[in-house]
């Protein structure tokens, strides 16, 4: 009751500033007009292929340490049919790469080298997959949010001229409302995007290396024998 008194003596300001606090995110969202729709839908797209992704990159990125070390036990003692079951039941890219040069064993070394190369470059491209479409996500949502803006500002703007000399706030305020949560909805996405891309591009960068080191290392038991005399 003493509230209700309170506000009765400010004054429909006071009454305007209490019903703006029970605004929910959802009745903003609707205040931002049709090209929320677009922001929203894009943001849900560029989560699913966030989390999809990081999903994925993390499985790439594990690793068995005694990996390499088995496959050079098995093709000491010429194993190559065991070597080739383990890469087969290890779900890595790394493991795929060695399969791929053990298939290519008694060919110049130039020619394995090359063959694990498209591989390892064929499971690169597997995990950046959807990486264009985040991207093009992260750079259009600040450009929907600033669209959003030339449209509330538009009709802002219409709404006075059309008032004539009877310009009121609340004429300009669905205008207003329309311009400042979409330039805030798109910027908040656009920086949630861009910082989840560059998440993705480290942790595969991450398995470039992994590959990288595993080429080497798988080289390096091609030219043991060799050293050894074997």
């Amino acid at each position: 009751m003493g509230f209700q008194l309170f506000l009765m003596q400010e004054g429909p300001a006071a009454v305007q500033a209490a019903a703006a606090k029970k605004l929910t995110l959802l009745d903003f969202a609707i205040k931002g007009g049709w090209v929320m729709i677009p922001i929203i839908l894009l943001s849900l797209v560029a989560t699913y292929i966030f989390i999809e992704r990081y999903y994925v990159i993390r499985k790439a990125t594990k690793e068995d340490t005694n990996f390499m070390n088995r496959i050079r036990d098995y093709i000491h003692d010429g194993k190559l049919d065991a070597a080739s079951a383990l890469c087969k039941s290890t779900d890595s890219p790394s493991a795929r790469m060695v399969e791929k040069g053990i298939s290519r064993l008694g060919r110049p070394l130039q020619d394995i080298t090359t063959a694990i190369e498209n591989v390892g470059k064929l499971e690169i491209s597997k995990l950046e997959r959807g990486f264009p479409t985040l991207a093009t996500i992260t750079g259009a949502e600040p450009m929907l949010g600033f669209l959003g803006t030339v449209i509330g500002m538009v009709r802002s703007f219409y709404a006075m001229a059309s008032a004539g000399n009877n310009i009121e706030v609340s004429l300009l305020s669905d205008g207003i409302y329309t311009a400042l949560i979409t330039t805030v909805a798109g910027l908040i996405v656009g920086i949630l995007g861009y910082f989840a891309y560059n998440t993705l591009v480290v942790r595969v960068e991450k398995v470039v290396f992994n590959l990288e080191a595993t080429l080497t290392e798988f080289m390096d038991v091609l030219n043991e024998p060799l050293k050894t005399g074997r």
